[in-house]
């Protein structure tokens, strides 16, 4: 029996394939978001069929608003329900500070990693109406807590995010769980080199940082938390409990 049926945005790579893969193996049913295309990395793949997952892709460009509201009618067309978990994944990231900071840039990410979410949240809560209230869980970021510099215009749109959730877990009651998880630096990028992981991880408050795994047990626990809302669990090793001055690919070289 389906644990019940999960739209997790950018779910088909990286942290948003974990999140799927660990929704699948506990019996969720899962709509797959993709930008231009919907196919699960070869591992999240694996998962789906050795799992027997029901599950269906869908390609949409985020950045334009009447595609949110299509996104959860098309996922509730092709199951013949409304989602029950919304996991608000995707998310754009790009480099900019207050010098190079400009109003396109900004826009860009706040459409994508602020309005989506909103958007999205929105009509999923009106189109579950007479069934039982979503969830939804938001990927901010840890950085939320100390901010930087770095990634002007991706801080400035997940600060907003994560502002959002208390303010939506009030607005909508009853009606919808409305939490977050803020992950740490969780799968660096080429950028990185093995030794400046390792001096990373000593930055950290638990000498640790985190896995994609992590991250997925958090979305799931939420998910179930019938009792909460209005949360931000941050999953990253400790680091917002200290203030970095720089991005993380900056440091420990």
């Amino acid at each position: 029996m389906s644990a019940g049926l999960a739209l997790v945005t950018g779910g088909c790579r990286r942290v948003g394939a974990a999140i799927a893969g660990r929704l699948a193996r506990d019996g969720w049913s899962l709509a797959l978001h993709g930008y231009k295309d919907a196919e699960p990395e070869d591992s999240l793949a694996q998962i789906l069929a050795a799992q027997g997952t029901d599950w269906h892709g869908f390609a949409a460009d985020l950045a334009v608003p009447d595609t949110c509201a299509s996104l959860v009618a098309d996922v509730t067309a092709h199951f013949g329900r409304a989602p029950d978990l919304l996991v608000n994944n995707a998310s754009l990231f790009t480099y900019d500070d207050v010098d190079s900071l400009t109003a396109e840039q900004m826009a860009a990410h706040f459409a994508v990693n602020m309005q989506a979410p909103v958007l999205l949240t929105q009509k999923l809560v009106a189109m579950s109406q007479g069934s039982s209230a979503p969830c939804i869980v938001n990927i901010v970021d840890q950085r939320v807590r100390n901010p930087n510099g770095d990634q002007l215009s991706y801080t400035l749109s997940k600060q907003a995010l994560a502002e959002s959730i208390r303010t939506l877990a009030f607005s909508y009651g009853a009606r919808a769980r409305i939490n977050g998880v803020a992950p740490g630096l969780t799968l660096p990028t080429g950028e990185y080199g093995e030794a400046q992981i390792a001096a990373l991880t000593d930055m950290m408050p638990l000498d640790r940082l985190p896995v994609p795994d992590d991250i997925a047990d958090a979305v799931l626990y939420l998910a179930e938390a019938k009792a909460v809302t209005g949360q931000i669990l941050f999953v990253d090793g400790g680091a917002h409990l200290t203030h970095f001055a720089r991005d993380f690919v900056f440091m420990g070289k």
